[in-house]
């Protein structure tokens, strides 16, 4: 397998995740690289609800992505992350899809255990912003469906008062 530089796995993890999106029926948008935590916007036509999702990728054997403190802020309803693993060219990624609250709650947890922990040594460890997260049960590989759901979600109608301009005002009761 061709080992990828940081920014082309990235890249490449985007790519072929709004190409999944796009084979789904979604409408994937990959955003500018400054739009803060959204790789990509995605939705179905006509829905009206726009799905947020962050991208992380990794190549080769590993299944733990790496993320930044940042991540255990939850971003609201409707925030997904796609974690992708490259495998060899020619071969389709794996794709794992997990609501952004979940992820969030993982890493803290995972990140707590650690600093509790001890180093090899059996010095105490120190704070890092490092994070990891893993799917190692495989409860979040290619469950495209979570996007679905959320871009299935009928929103509501709203009624708005129509308040009559000055002169117009309604003869009925």
């Amino acid at each position: 397998m061709t080992e990828l530089s940081h920014g082309l796995s990235g890249a490449s993890g985007e790519y072929y995740a709004a190409a999944e999106l796009a084979r789904r029926g979604f409408i994937a948008t990959i955003t500018n690289r400054n739009a803060e935590g959204i790789d990509i916007l995605a939705a179905k036509p006509c829905s009206g609800r726009a799905i947020k999702i962050q991208v992380k990728t990794i190549q080769g054997v590993t299944k733990r992505w790496v993320l930044r403190e940042k991540s255990e802020k939850v971003y609201g309803e409707g925030y997904f992350y796609i974690f992708v693993r490259l495998g060899a060219l020619g071969v389709r990624p794996t794709f794992h899809i997990v609501p952004g609250k979940v992820v969030a709650e993982a890493i803290k947890a995972e990140h707590a255990k650690w600093v509790g922990g001890v180093k090899r040594d059996g010095s105490a460890r120190k704070n890092s912003s490092m994070r990891k997260f893993s799917d190692k049960t495989g409860d979040y590989l290619e469950k495209w469906e979570f996007l679905e759901e959320e871009a299935n979600q009928a929103l509501l109608p709203t009624t708005t008062a129509v308040t009559p301009r000055a002169g117009h005002e309604s003869s009925q009761p």
